[in-house]
């Protein structure tokens, strides 16, 4: 092989080139190490650089130092080999589904945008079909039977709540991400949160923030200048969640540059095709030595503000005299005093509580305002259903009477306004769990480890089942519309519902 001129190594190199040149490095090291349980520590540093270059434009120097570990024959076949390992898998169970590039797998179709991706499959290989995340095989299912299997009949029996990339940073025991025993010890502890006796309690406060809502919404109507419901309503919830949750006033409806707010957009900016989620879909043996050196998708800097100022809430009200009232955050203070020394009722740590208090932010903040940013706009687009609303808003409380609880859990039109937006824009556009064990669903075989994936978006657009998909019928949901569906929505406490719906009966299972 001729050697390389130096001078061609100034050249900025694509990272993903990079990857895999540094792959071949250590490659078998890793791998040596992670199987016999010993965790490579001298790879620090290796990793450390490694991680900084993919994050940022490198030169081509550091390639050509390892540029020499890829060029032998053995080498080369021995990476294809690992490269195309898995893509067989949904050829040898009879499955359709696109052609996967080599380590991409079916990824960089997503560049046209997850939902695009699964709309184009659907239409071409019916309800069930195969794709790649890198290497990771994803089997899609659309049909219904398969579906009431996976989130409601074995739920529990042979599926996990969903794939863990392992770069999760600090956020490792939240609640979205803790498996079996730890998850139901944990969702034990939140749930009584949620009851319709404390959403009454909590009803108070959240009429505060609505009034507040308004208030804002109608200084700046008067002024006409343009509402930005995306904002308005990320302020609103992050306000009512702290208030229902923490007992904290936050109010960045009047303070935008609040850090909490300003903290919590932050957590959003993250890219499917970003070199650190790349690296682990090409090679997942990265996984177990990201998340001992805390990598995350979501900035440090963020993470340790959110830590940092729920410890103190916390350290405030443990010291504090006063009696809170019950919300999260003090039954899982409460859940602390437990002395059963069983796991099942163990009380939560004081990280524990910190991860749910963050996911409970997180969570929140992102359904609760896109759901009602959506509304907004399909009643802005629909007039004929703003005058319904607004006549059964008149018909419940006349003469602007007060809003309360029981009157507006009657109200049966908004009720049916809200699911038909959350039809036609889901909060999560796939649903996804893992096979724990080997398991036989509607005569399909689903291996151990097996990613299954439910395209929300795709189903709920589907034209077999809702006529007229893209329009804003309301009436779709009232009690005699029901139709055979699966629908995936998310209430304004930030709990995710999936409701299957089936001829009329509701069934549900909920899952956080």
């Amino acid at each position: 092989m001729a050697k390389a001129s130096m001078d061609s190594c100034n050249q900025p190199i694509r990272c993903d080139v990079l990857t895999l040149c540094l792959f071949r490095s250590f490659h078998f090291r890793v791998n040596e190490s992670i199987s016999s349980g010993w965790f490579p520590w001298q790879l620090h540093p290796l990793i450390m650089a490694f991680y900084r270059t993919c994050t940022k434009e490198v030169s081509a120097h550091l390639l050509y130092e390892h540029l020499h570990l890829c060029v032998s024959p053995g080498n080369v076949r021995r990476d294809r080999s690992y490269a195309y390992s898995t893509y067989g898998t949904f050829k040898k169970m009879g499955i359709p589904g696109p052609k996967p590039v080599l380590l991409y797998g079916n990824m960089l179709a997503y560049r046209q945008g997850l939902i695009d991706f699964d709309q184009d499959n659907f239409r071409k290989y019916g309800k069930t079909w195969g794709i790649f995340d890198g290497r990771q095989p994803v089997l899609c299912i659309a049909d219904p039977t398969m579906i009431k299997a996976v989130l409601v009949k074995e739920c529990y029996s042979f599926f996990t709540n969903r794939r863990n990339f392992r770069l999760n940073g600090p956020m490792y025991d939240a609640v979205n991400l803790v498996k079996d025993d730890r998850w139901r010890r944990i969702r034990s502890i939140l749930t009584p949160s949620f009851t319709s006796g404390r959403l009454k309690e909590m009803f108070g406060i959240m009429k505060h923030h609505s009034d507040n809502l308004v208030s804002s919404m109608k200084k700046t109507a008067d002024k006409d200048e343009p509402l930005d419901f995306k904002e308005l309503f990320g302020s609103y919830s992050m306000d009512t969640v702290a208030s229902t949750c923490f007992s904290v006033d936050i109010d960045s409806l009047n303070n935008p540059s609040d850090p909490f707010f300003s903290n919590i957009k932050k957590m959003f900016k993250f890219d499917l095709l970003s070199p650190l989620f790349l690296i682990i879909a090409f090679f997942p043996f990265f996984g177990p030595i990201f998340e001992k050196l805390e990598f995350a998708f979501v900035a440090s800097e963020v993470t340790d503000f959110f830590y940092t100022a729920l410890q103190k809430i916390k350290s405030n009200r443990e010291e504090s005299a006063k009696k809170f009232r019950v919300d999260p955050l003090q039954l899982m203070i409460d859940s602390q005093k437990n002395t059963d020394p069983s796991n099942k009722k163990k009380g939560l740590s004081d990280h524990e509580i910190l991860s749910q208090a963050m996911f409970f932010l997180f969570a929140s903040h992102v359904a609760t305002s896109s759901s009602l940013t959506f509304l907004a706009y399909n009643l802005a687009t629909n007039p004929e259903v703003m005058k319904k609303m607004q006549e059964e808003i008149d018909r419940t409380f006349p003469n602007k009477a007060p809003v309360d609880y029981q009157t507006l859990m009657q109200m049966e039109y908004l009720d049916c306004a809200i699911n038909e937006s959350l039809r036609l824009y889901p909060v999560v556009v796939r649903l996804e769990r893992v096979a724990k064990a080997s398991v036989e669903i509607n005569g399909l075989v689903i291996p151990k480890d097996m990613v299954v994936m439910i395209p929300t978006w795709t189903l709920h657009r589907d034209p077999n089942i809702w006529p007229e998909p893209e329009k804003f019928k309301p009436e779709r949901f009232t009690p005699v519309s029901y139709s055979y569906m699966i629908i995936a929505c998310v209430n304004f406490n930030g709990i995710l519902h999936y409701f299957y719906i089936c001829e009329g009966q509701c069934q549900k299972t909920c899952s956080t």
